[in-house]
């Protein structure tokens, strides 16, 4: 079973994604962790990042593997080396890129075949994963979201004004809904999950809900 969840920055998505699959005893897939190792590779090779011919054709020739949370590029372990601030700064380079979206949506589909899942992003549901068993869109208020980064912020020792919070959240949404490729949006199919309002248990039971009815109407499907 594949469980998608997608929804806007700092709607929580990673911690419930995370808390679900463990929860479930299903697989966790970190989508972003994928961006990041292939951003590591290019660094490595020395690859032009204007040149979108050649970072395309890296993607292509690498093997991504994800297993109990550790991410290998050809078979090297980057789980470690893809959280570098010189990745965060580049990584939205091949992120933009549709040639790179789809060679890495393959491989995606690729490593979730066969197996239970949950994935979380802005378009796993609606790209990657269509045909996914359950689909949820998580979101809050602008105003929740920017308490709860704020708060992230400042257990991690950063006191950043709520404002500016609020302005780098809004621009970060904009930029999300406007992707050419990848875009925000829920899927047509999709069961929203507004968590304006209610604990992270409560959210996390809310998602556990959901999925279960899902897994309840898939079951009840004949299949072809």
């Amino acid at each position: 079973m594949i469980v998608t969840i997608d929804g806007p920055a700092g709607a929580g998505k990673s911690s419930i994604a995370r808390q679900v699959a463990d929860r479930l005893g299903f697989e966790f897939l970190d989508t972003g962790a994928m961006y990041r190792a292939v951003t590591l590779g290019a660094i490595w090779n020395n690859i032009d990042f204007q040149d979108v011919d050649a970072l395309v054709a890296y993607v292509r020739s690498v093997n991504l593997k994800w297993h109990k949370n550790r991410i290998s590029l050809n078979d090297t372990d980057v789980t470690n080396e893809i959280r570098t601030p010189t990745v965060t700064g580049a990584i939205h380079v091949l992120a933009d890129l549709a040639e790179v979206r789809a060679q890495l949506s393959q491989q995606q589909r690729r490593i979730a075949e066969g197996r239970d899942i949950v994935t979380e992003g802005r378009d796993q549901g609606t790209e990657v994963f269509p045909d996914a068993e359950c689909k949820i869109f998580l979101t809050a208020s602008p105003q929740e979201r920017a308490v709860r980064r704020q708060q992230q912020l400042a257990a991690a020792g950063r006191n950043v004004p709520i404002e500016d919070v609020i302005v780098s959240q809004n621009r970060r949404d904009e930029e999300d809904r406007s992707r050419p490729i990848g875009s925000l949006r829920p899927a047509d199919d999709a069961v929203l999950l507004h968590s304006d309002g209610m604990t992270p248990d409560e959210v996390l039971q809310k998602a556990l809900d959901i999925i279960a009815a899902a897994a309840e109407t898939a079951a009840e499907v004949p299949r072809r």
